[in-house]
């Protein structure tokens, strides 16, 4: 197992992920902006067409479980972030709508986030981010059409969403 490039690939996947993401919640947390969490759910919102998501297609898109994202959209609604929207046609489904000061707060958050992202993976030039990132693309290009997995597909890149 230990000379396995895929095994190798994944166990690096996984520290740097483990690393990375703490790092850069301290870094949003120090600047008195949204958690990381929050920040993933209103970006995903700000990218929908009509600022809101099915609270079933916002589970599928944000990088967060399906029971973590119905918490997150209550403490988004509570600090006047989001608001939950019944749906007319279909009274068991809800709607997760980016407010105002949801949008407000993103666009705040966002220079602090991706001057963290830039310091946190300052040890990689330009062309290798964009190798980094064709290389993940590719990777989990396959783990979405698999067996029982749910993808980012149609989300937009970081800083992308106006």
């Amino acid at each position: 197992m230990a000379d396995d490039p895929a095994v190798a690939a994944w166990r690096g996947l996984l520290i740097a992920h483990s690393r990375l993401v703490p790092a850069i919640e301290a870094d949003l947390r120090a600047a008195g902006q949204v958690p990381l969490p929050w920040y993933d759910v209103l970006l995903e919102l700000n990218a929908a067409p009509g600022r809101r998501l099915r609270m079933s297609e916002l589970g599928q898109r944000a990088v967060l479980s399906r029971t973590r994202v119905s918490r997150v959209v209550d403490e988004l609604a509570a600090a006047g972030l989001a608001e939950r929207q019944p749906d007319e046609a279909d009274g068991r489904s809800s709607f997760a709508a980016l407010t105002p000061q949801g949008k407000s707060a993103l666009r705040c958050a966002w220079p602090v986030y991706r001057e963290a992202i830039r310091r946190r993976l300052g040890a990689l030039d330009a062309a290798q981010c964009r190798e980094l990132a064709a290389l993940l693309e590719q990777a989990t290009a396959g783990a979405e059409s698999g067996p029982g997995v749910t993808g980012r597909s149609g989300t937009p890149a970081v800083g992308e969403s106006s």
